[in-house]
């Protein structure tokens, strides 16, 4: 029983230790601000947005410029609402089964949990097409180059799994969040240390945008905005 006790104690200790150093990592590195300037000029200024649901984040773009339309590419019929009548779409990247079968955090289950966290589990992208974006503390709005809009729509692109004729694979799900998104199939894993905000940063580092070294929340991305 002792060496159980024991045991058991350095069990809590270690996962207390991993927690501090978890914590820590992100709070000090998602600080270490870079691209601290936008590279946009007066000539070449495209709108985007970064937005989060106050846990998740997504990047909004154009529906539609001289670069891409991305109707082409996530068609708006694949959303419950086919509302032509739209904007901005934005895209997140994140664990499937965290898309799929958590809407509300009072539906998630420790099976999906520790799939994702080990990152077993397979990747979706979540578009959602909008009319309007609205500024406030979790949408921020910020101008970019030609440039760096081309990086992040290469990002998005190669985030994406295709079938045999190179097209998205569309999800069949009525797990949508509502009647102007779909999901799609992507590559990668998540894990703990590779979560949908931490994809979201690495867009952004590459876009030379600001964004921090790494984070896995989304006051990690936010804060540079």
């Amino acid at each position: 029983m002792k060496k159980l006790m024991l045991s058991l104690a350095y069990i809590i200790l270690g996962l207390i230790l991993f927690a501090g150093l978890y914590f820590g990592a992100d709070a000090v590195l998602s600080r270490i601000k870079l691209h601290p300037k936008s590279e946009a000029s007066k000539e070449q200024e495209i709108t985007v947005y970064v937005l989060s649901n106050g846990v998740h984040t997504d990047i909004v773009l154009p529906i539609r410029n001289a670069w891409q339309d991305w109707t082409q590419v996530f068609p708006i019929a694949n959303t419950k609402g086919k509302n032509a009548n739209q904007q901005y779409m934005a895209v997140g990247w994140g664990d499937k089964g965290f898309y799929l079968n958590t809407p509300e955090w009072k539906d998630l289950t420790l099976k999906t949990a520790l799939i994702a966290g080990f990152g077993i589990g397979e990747t979706a992208l979540h578009i959602t097409y909008y009319s309007q974006m609205q500024e406030n503390e979790l949408c921020f709005r910020t101008s970019i180059s030609s440039k760096q809009y081309q990086i992040l729509r290469d990002y998005i692109l190669n985030a994406l799994d295709k079938d045999a004729e190179g097209n998205p694979i569309l999800i069949e799900t009525n797990a949508q969040y509502g009647l102007d998104d779909a999901f799609y199939e992507a590559k990668g894993a998540y894990n703990l240390f590779f979560s949908c905000n931490t994809w979201t940063n690495r867009a952004l580092k590459k876009a030379n945008m600001p964004s921090g070294v790494w984070t896995v929340f989304d006051k990690g991305v936010l804060r540079h905005y």
